[in-house]
């Protein structure tokens, strides 16, 4: 089950941590404002999750595999999900 739910958040995390804030208190003592999860949700959905796993699961302790992790959740986040097909110019 963790392993599908993990799953799960790469192909769709916003709707994971929609999920998670009201279903459950995950993001309860993480942050001091509502802010930082709603623009974490908005322009970074991996980064917010793994910041909060990080959070939760190590501690807050940023070690070399949540540093590592925290890289390829941004490659996530900010990596184009589709390319255009470039049109070929015919003159």
């Amino acid at each position: 089950m963790p392993c599908l739910f993990a799953l799960l958040a790469l192909a769709a995390p916003r709707l994971v941590a929609v999920v998670l804030w009201f279903a459950t208190n995950w993001f309860r003592g993480i942050f001091s404002s509502v802010l930082w999860p709603v623009l974490g949700l908005i322009f970074l959905p991996t980064t917010l999750l793994w910041y909060t796993a990080v959070q939760h699961w190590f501690g807050g302790n940023w070690t070399l595999w949540p540093v590592v992790g925290l890289v390829v959740a941004l490659g996530i986040d900010v990596s184009p999900a589709t390319r255009a097909p470039r049109r070929r110019q015919t003159s």
